[in-house]
């Protein structure tokens, strides 16, 4: 279970998707990979690894949970490295007030 501290962009969804693979983002430029502090150039591996463990591989998702505020090209990055391993992302959103 990782902890969300961080305002994020709001969403109409309804989507609740379970994922134990979690990547957040900051604002000032910070990066954690399940509550760990990591690198770009780093969560590739760490993703494959995790992967690697699960039982329901073929569902493996990727969280992205991105501050407001972090610009979108950051947010990409992350999807690009779901996508190259061939797991789905998706991006963590809170409801509209």
């Amino acid at each position: 279970m990782v902890q969300i501290n961080v305002e994020l962009a709001e969403s109409d969804s309804k989507t609740v998707a379970p994922t134990d693979i979690t990547v957040m983002m900051t604002k000032d430029g910070k990066l954690t990979f399940n509550g760990k502090k990591t690198s770009v150039k780093a969560l590739s591996k760490q993703i494959q690894s995790k992967v690697g463990q699960q039982k329901n591989k073929e569902n493996a998702t990727v969280a992205i949970v991105a501050e407001k505020g972090v610009p979108w090209k950051k947010v990409q990055e992350i999807m690009k490295i779901a996508a190259s391993l061939r797991m789905k992302a998706i991006i963590a959103t809170q409801p509209r007030g």
